[in-house]
């Protein structure tokens, strides 16, 4: 369901001879307020970035450009989270459903503390459901992001970055398995993650998160997809 605001604008009429009620006029024009949620973890927050550079406000940003009015962003998201952690997270911050565009990125810390898929694809699947519930029950509106490969990072220095890599993969696959079941897009950025062995401007002055600039190139993955859910849906 998309909202609805009117903007008043003042047209000045210059032409010679009018008085001024003939010189102005009210004309009150319809706009779409589009809203976005944003649900994830260090990855969503965009822990080692500034605000401008995080993924959800670049593609706000990217789309306001575009003409696309997405005016309302609330961004769930917090370093180390989980996914009952975020689960937790949802329950304990005020929402105002349904957004117009909801994005889903969680999992990384389930690899990290050694969790099992089972269990991630039980409380991924749930967090899943509980998106599309804020989407409107609009799965068209719902687009999940892979979970990026921290093992080609400095910080996985001296870790089995091969052993990451392969549950890494493990983690994505249940996530795209489970994305693809309920209906919504899926976007892959473990790809343009792993890029960073070669091009170490891609990392934060961490080490180990993602730098405005790959955010960029996660947004430049998901602008055509989420424009075409904005303008179709």
């Amino acid at each position: 369901m998309k909202r609805t605001i009117f903007t008043v604008i003042l047209l000045t009429i210059i032409i010679s001879g009018c008085n001024s009620e003939e010189a102005e006029d009210l004309i009150i024009m319809p706009q779409e307020s589009l809203s976005y949620l944003a649900l994830g973890d260090s990855y969503t927050i965009g822990q080692g970035v500034p605000v401008e550079d995080r993924y959800p406000v670049q593609l706000q940003d990217s789309l306001r450009k575009s003409g696309i009015a997405l005016d309302s962003l609330l961004i769930i998201a917090r370093t180390g989270w989980t996914t009952n952690e975020l689960s937790n997270g949802i329950d304990n911050t005020e929402v105002f459903p349904p957004y117009d565009l909801v994005t889903l990125l969680i999992g990384v810390n389930n690899q990290f503390r050694g969790r099992s898929l089972e269990n991630y694809r039980e409380e991924f699947v749930m967090l899943l459901n509980r998106a599309i519930e804020f989407a409107g029950n609009d799965k068209n509106s719902v687009v999940v992001l892979s979970i990026p490969d921290w093992g080609v990072t400095p910080f996985a220095q001296g870790r089995d970055r091969e052993k990451i890599a392969q549950e890494i993969d493990a983690f994505n696959e249940v996530n795209r398995q489970e994305s693809e079941k309920a209906g919504v897009a899926w976007i892959d950025v473990t790809t343009i993650s792993r890029k960073a062995t070669e091009r170490p401007e891609l990392l934060a002055g961490d080490g180990l998160h993602p730098s405005g600039i790959m955010y960029k190139l996660w947004v430049d993955e998901l602008f055509p997809v989420v424009r075409k859910i904005l303008t179709e849906n």
